[in-house]
């Protein structure tokens, strides 16, 4: 089995957080859409995320990076898995992870469109508390916001 560490992110590893990040953006979410190019979200994973965030990897034997999850102050922003690391229990470890780093509380929002992601949340603790159409998201998509309290 595959032994995979969870680690504070370098800026070595923007670009492979960045890579995990739009390929589980496109498997997750294929219907919305995402007004950054590319090349625009690995310059925001290089320029801002990793330098400026608490920004965690996932990374397998070898080095590959498999997983990122993003936390700023109590808001889980960024939770993304390498596709074919789905259902391993990856997602779990960084839940497990921001709650213990978590201020005594977590936000997030995910896209009311991601089932996967709701059921996962909810699963792990997370009440919606509140729904939007998607006017105050870059991708113009109704989401919904999630606290989890211990």
């Amino acid at each position: 089995m595959t032994e995979v560490v969870l680690r504070r992110a370098v800026a070595a590893d923007a670009r492979a957080a960045a890579d995990v990040w739009l390929r589980s953006f496109e498997a997750a979410l294929p219907t919305v859409v995402r007004p950054r190019t590319d090349d625009d979200v690995r310059d925001h994973f290089r320029d801002v995320v990793v330098p400026l965030r608490e920004t965690w990897v996932a990374e397998a034997d070898g080095g590959r990076i498999v997983g990122v999850m993003v936390l700023d102050g109590e808001l889980l922003s960024q939770l993304y898995l390498d596709p074919s690391w789905r259902g391993r229990g990856l997602g779990d470890r960084f839940v497990a992870l921001a709650k213990e780093r978590g201020p005594g509380r977590l936000t997030l929002w995910t896209f009311q469109v991601n089932g996967p992601a709701r059921r996962f949340y909810e699963r792990h603790g997370f009440v919606a508390v509140e729904t939007t159409d998607g006017r105050g998201n870059e991708e113009r998509e109704p989401d919904v916001r999630y606290v989890w309290q211990p």
